[in-house]
This record gives structure tokens, C-alpha cells and sequence, in this order.
């Protein structure tokens, strides 16, 4: 039996894993849990899975879920970086980083620290320390597969194929809501609007970040470091349907793609079950009803964050992490309100000018700009 760790298991990925766990108990032997600040959720979860530990930034002391853990014998850790901590416990086959944005790099480092295998959701791990992450899995037994519906598309793809095979991978994105709305009128576009995705349902900061692209930006950034090519053997292309969530050409331009339907469940089992692949139920592409599959070149007129983004990887030195974490408190700002939507792009480019740095950051500097630049754009929360 596999024992497991979920980070971020209130969420939406950690929720839908913990959904497989129950369906496959005899498979799976849940031991570590950790949340933000959902202590009802995670309350019921501990109740159902009966981890070993636990861990969660932010929880009322009368709340039951303390008293729980001590009658049961589970270690609960509390406060700000309760998720590092638990990262650190070893006694794991298989950990989910879903945690979001930033705060997932930690449990990234000591998860692959550790000779553990990981199931990588937390795309910003490698956005911000892919430089450091992946030198550490070459040395050590770790493996990462990916959770992301492209990223495991594309890791998919490749199973069984020689490396110098590849020629090009091709990343597909939906364009999200606004695919077709006039630019002109993005100064308008409100938060209920950017949250309803036309196809994939999603947490509020994920959803966002599809709306204004950035998460491609993020996954073009990831997959730089995931499949070790280089800016020249990826390309992005827009497809609005979904179902195609990732090709990879080879040197021969033949074409491999990974079709589904926009389901997070398939790629979170087949990181959990990898290399076995396990029955679901989560639906069947329908060809009958599949009328076309649509491509086409993404237009940075629309999505100004992709832009930045792909041009950051030529200026180096710190300015990928910047922008990774802007990002995550910039998205909080337009949420908030504090801000519009169209003033994201811009929000972000500016803190990247404003700290940004030749040098290629550490673990320790990468910590440090993280508090600095949560100063910084907190200030205006």
C-alpha cells in the first residue's frame, strides 16, 4: 500500500485526491494532511483518512479539531509554515504538492530533499526553483510527476521514448473566458466574470491566473524545467475545445497527444498510480458529439501576462521568481478589489523592475523575496 501525503488538501486538486484515495483504499494509506486555513474541511478529512500528522497555518484553539488529534494520537502542527514543517517527515512513498502559488516551494525542496516521490501540482515550485529543484533529482532517487493536465499530457507522451527523440513540445490553453471578449472593454471585466472558466473547474487563484494566461506563462516556465528543453523546442498554441491537453512532436514530425475530457481527475490518478494505470469513471470523449478541434496562435494583445512571462526567461536573474510571486498577490489585489483586472500585467512588471536582481536567487533568497515583495504589494491589500 502507497502511503501519501497531500499538501494543500483543502483545495481543489487535494480534495479531488483524497476523492481517488476513498475510491482505491485498498491502494492508498493516507499518512500527512496539511491546509492553509480550513480547519472544518480539514476536521472531516482527518476524521475520514486518520492521518499519522497534520498541519495547518491558521486555527482557533477551541476548535475540535485539536481536541481530536490529541484523543487520537495524531501529531497537529500549527502556524505559519506548518506545511515546511510537515515536508520534512520521510516516512512517505508518495507526496501532492497542491498547495498554491509560492508558499509551495518549501515542501517542494524538502520533499525531493528527502528522496520522495512527488506528485507536483504546485507549479510555482519550478517557476521559482527550477534552477535548484531539479539539479536535486538527478542526484537523488526522487521523481516528479506531474499533476497539471498539460505537464502530465506531455509526461505521458514521452513514457517509453528516447530523449533525443523530441523535437518540440506543444503547449495547449483553453484562452480562458475572455477568449473572445472585445479588448476594449477588459476595463469592465469583474471578478465573477474572470472566475467562470467555459471548461475547467478550477480554485479562485488558479482561475485567474487562466483568465489573464499566466498560468500558460507559468507552465511554459515549468515545462522548461520538467522535460529539460530549450525556449526554442516549446511552443503555445490556443485551443478552446480542451480535449487536446498537450502534444510533443519527434525528430521524425510525427505527433503525439494526450485527448480527454477537461477532467483534473485523470492526471491527479495517473500521478498517484504511476506507472499503473487505474479505472475511472470521471467520462469518456464522445465522438460523436466532438464536432472540431480548434488551434491557433496566442495573441499577447489579450494576454499581456503570457507575454511578460515568455520574455523574462531571456532577462534572467531573479525575475521569473518575482514575477511568480507579484503574481500571487497581485491576483489577491484584483479579489480583493483593490484593483482591476487590467491592471494586473502592469502591477506585476512593475515589482519585478523594482527588485529585480542579476543574480540567480537561493533557497534563502527566494524566502527573503518572497517577505519582501508580500510587504511590498500587501501594503496595498
Amino acid at each position: 500500500m502507497k502511503r501519501i501525503a497531500i499538501f494543500g488538501s483543502t483545495g481543489s486538486i487535494g480534495t479531488q485526491t483524497l476523492s481517488i484515495v476513498e475510491e482505491y483504499q485498498n491502494r492508498f494509506n493516507v499518512v500527512c494532511l496539511s491546509c492553509n486555513s480550513n480547519a472544518d474541511l480539514l476536521f472531516e478529512q482527518v476524521t475520514k483518512f486518520m492521518p499519522k500528522k497534520v498541519a495547518i497555518n491558521d486555527i482557533e484553539s477551541n476548535h475540535p479539531l485539536n481536541d481530536f488529534c490529541k484523543s487520537h494520537d495524531i501529531e497537529l502542527i500549527v502556524g505559519t509554515n506548518a506545511s515546511h514543517q510537515l515536508s520534512q517527515y520521510d516516512d512517505v512513498d508518495l507526496a501532492i504538492n497542491a498547495i498554491v502559488g509560492s508558499e509551495g516551494l518549501i515542501p517542494t525542496f524538502n520533499i525531493v530533499s528527502n528522496n520522495i516521490d512527488l506528485a507536483l501540482s504546485n507549479k510555482e515550485s519550478l517557476v521559482l526553483g527550477g534552477h535548484i529543484i531539479m539539479p536535486m533529482t538527478n542526484n537523488q532517487s526522487s521523481n516528479i510527476i506531474p499533476v497539471d493536465s498539460e505537464h502530465s499530457a506531455i509526461f505521458q507522451c514521452l513514457v517509453g521514448e528516447p530523449k533525443n527523440s523530441l523535437k518540440k513540445i506543444i503547449l495547449t490553453g483553453s484562452g480562458g473566458p475572455f477568449l473572445n471578449r472585445p479588448i476594449d472593454s477588459f476595463d469592465t471585466i469583474t471578478k465573477e466574470e474572470a472566475l467562470n472558466h467555459p471548461n475547467w473547474d478550477m480554485g479562485n487563484k488558479i482561475s485567474i491566473d487562466s483568465a489573464t494566461m499566466m498560468n500558460k506563462g507559468l507552465e511554459y516556465i515549468e515545462a522548461l524545467w520538467l522535460f529539460a528543453v530549450e525556449r526554442e523546442q516549446l511552443e503555445i498554441v490556443i485551443h478552446p475545445e480542451s480535449i487536446v491537453h498537450s502534444l510533443v512532436q519527434f525528430v521524425d514530425d510525427s505527433y503525439k497527444a494526450q485527448l480527454g475530457i477537461p477532467s483534473m481527475k485523470v492526471p491527479i490518478q495517473y500521478a498517484l498510480s504511476y506507472p499503473e494505470r487505474l479505472n475511472n469513471n470521471s467520462g469518456a470523449l464522445d465522438f460523436d458529439t466532438m464536432n472540431q478541434l480548434n488551434f491557433f496562435t496566442p495573441d499577447f494583445n489579450r494576454y499581456p501576462c503570457l507575454e511578460l512571462t515568455m520574455s523574462l526567461v531571456d532577462k534572467g536573474g531573479n525575475s521569473i521568481p518575482i514575477m511568480s510571486i507579484a503574481n500571487d498577490y497581485t491576483v489577491e489585489l484584483f479579489l480583493n478589489g483593490s484593483i482591476k483586472f487590467v491592471d494586473i500585467p502592469n502591477t506585476i512588471e512593475k515589482t519585478v523592475n523594482k527588485f529585480y536582481s542579476e543574480n540567480e536567487p537561493t533557497i534563502e533568497d527566494l524566502v527573503q523575496l518572497n517577505e519582501e515583495i508580500k510587504l511590498y504589494l500587501g501594503s496595498k491589500l
